[in-house]
């Protein structure tokens, strides 16, 4: 009899609330697949991780400091925009110390025993790799505080008149702090961390080398013109350039395709919207809106947001800081406003938005 399909199992004769349930479970182990296949592309070591030289230079050397005197590495501050590895890097730095890493984001982390639970379960010179840091709760930042730098951490027993405070000493680790919005993160904080790391846009060179990488593990062929051609369409980002080989993977595999040409790259960009800048629709309306509705600007993120029907964190995070990254848009005290390569981008002639301003 053959095996049944998760998609196949019969759900008669149970009722809506466990079906809804079971197709929660199905769902979730299809997301882990999902995130099994975006493991496999993760490098492990320097060596495999490419790209941002300088700061691997500076890391290896703090490493072999660090080995030498057998102590934990100093804390590590991680800045760039979504997308760029903080995650990756982590566990490279990691994996270099020869260390077991514990990973979190911060918005999970909801009250002190959740964070209290974490700290004093690690192991000796092992790494807390918290992602998201500047959306850390103001309490659990101060706990961090004692814990960064005399590796304890304060704790109330008892309550009412009868509740003392007493110091719990914590293995020495190392936190890594990961965030796409360093402003917000408050100065006492920041200042703990011995390591920043900034890591910037990939230029198109570098992405070519992740292809070329991501392309080889995953069994995809590319000829050398389409590797050039896809890195200008990944943003400067080795995240998105894994989506897109995955995506014209499917391409090639639909078309019956062993080789990935130019022709194919610019067919599947055409179907996802994605021009030759690695500019995809959104990213267009956002520049038209602020050209057509406002004048060109400028015009405050909030409103812009809601122009395009977009939250203002994703604008910020996402959008913008490709859009300037290329020359498209500029942030002033008084809002955003295009830049002239928009309006050529766009082919549209200055003269006629320039003055046309919102009237709301």
């Amino acid at each position: 009899m053959p095996k049944k399909k998760k998609e196949d199992i019969d759900l008669s004769g149970i009722d809506s609330t466990e079906k809804e349930n079971l197709k929660k479970i199905l769902l979730a182990t299809r997301e882990e697949d999902d995130v099994k296949s975006e493991n496999i592309l993760r490098p492990m070591c320097f060596e495999d991780f490419l790209g941002q030289e300088k700061a691997k230079e500076n890391l290896s050397i703090f490493i072999s400091a660090a080995k030498s005197r057998k102590e934990a590495l100093d804390h590590i501050f991680l800045v760039s925009p979504p997308g760029l590895g903080k995650t990756t890097l982590a566990g490279v730095v990691a994996h270099e110390m020869n260390v077991p890493i514990k990973y979190t984001s911060a918005p999970v982390l909801e009250k002190p025993k959740d964070l209290a639970g974490i700290l004093a379960n690690l192991e000796d010179k092992s790494i807390f790799f918290v992602d998201e840091i500047h959306r850390l709760k103001p309490q659990l930042e101060e706990m961090l505080y004692i814990a960064m730098e005399d590796f304890k951490i304060d704790w109330v027993l008892g309550a009412g008149t009868t509740a003392r405070t007493v110091r719990l000493p914590l293995p020495h680790f190392t936190l890594i702090g990961a965030t796409t919005k360093a402003g917000k993160v408050s100065s006492p904080l920041y200042t703990r961390f011995g390591i920043t790391v900034r890591m910037e846009y990939y230029p198109h060179n570098e992405i070519e080398l992740i292809i070329k990488r991501s392309a080889r593990i995953l069994g995809v062929s590319f000829t050398e013109d389409a590797v050039k051609k896809l890195s200008f369409c990944a943003r400067g980002t080795p995240r998105i350039a894994n989506r897109l080989i995955r995506r014209i993977r499917d391409f090639a595999d639909v078309r019956g395709v062993n080789v990935i040409d130019v022709n194919l790259i610019e067919e599947a960009m055409k179907r996802l919207e994605i021009d030759k800048n690695g500019l995809e629709a959104q990213d267009i309306r956002i520049l038209k809106n602020i050209i057509e509705i406002y004048g060109g600007g400028p015009v405050g993120a909030e409103t812009l947001a809601i122009s395009v029907g977009e939250s203002v964190q994703t604008l910020e995070d996402f959008y913008e800081p490709y859009l300037i990254q290329c020359g498209f848009l500029n942030r002033t005290p008084r809002g955003r406003v295009v830049t002239d390569r928009a309006y050529e981008l766009l082919n549209i002639k200055k003269d006629f938005y320039e003055n046309q301003g919102t009237l709301f």
